[in-house]
């Protein structure tokens, strides 16, 4: 039987599947994150169009309403999204601390090398 809440939840995910696409598409979001969201999109649909499987689940796991199912999904998700960008933020920052080094030895190696060659135009200017 289908309702309101089947067609909402199988629009949602369509909506989503064509926004990360296109947000792909565009270059405004890398592939590499772009399959955390198009995995929900798709469990979303599932969920959405085989509303059975969340019963089912929620049976097994000895969840009462299939609802608190769904959010602790969401909050699972959430959690691993956190997780993922805790992980690509510890890169980054690791990353950009190298990078800055670099570049003050790099600057320092230029003030070196800057300094050796006024003290030799000096010299011969003498």
């Amino acid at each position: 039987m289908i309702d309101r809440s089947m067609i909402f939840t199988v629009g949602a995910a369509l909506v989503a599947l064509l926004v990360v696409l296109e947000l792909v598409r565009r270059r405004h979001l890398s592939e590499e994150y772009s399959l955390l969201w198009l995995g929900t999109a798709v469990v979303m649909l599932l969920l959405g169009i085989w509303r059975d499987l969340l019963h089912q689940l929620a049976a097994v796991l000895n969840i009462y309403d299939p609802t608190n199912l769904l959010f602790l999904l969401a909050l699972l998700f959430l959690l691993f999204i956190q997780l993922y960008f805790s992980m690509v933020i510890t890169r980054l920052t690791r990353e950009n601390k190298e990078a800055a080094q670099q570049i003050a030895l790099l600057r320092y190696q230029i003030s070196q090398s800057g300094s050796a060659n006024e003290d030799d135009q000096r010299g011969e200017s003498d």
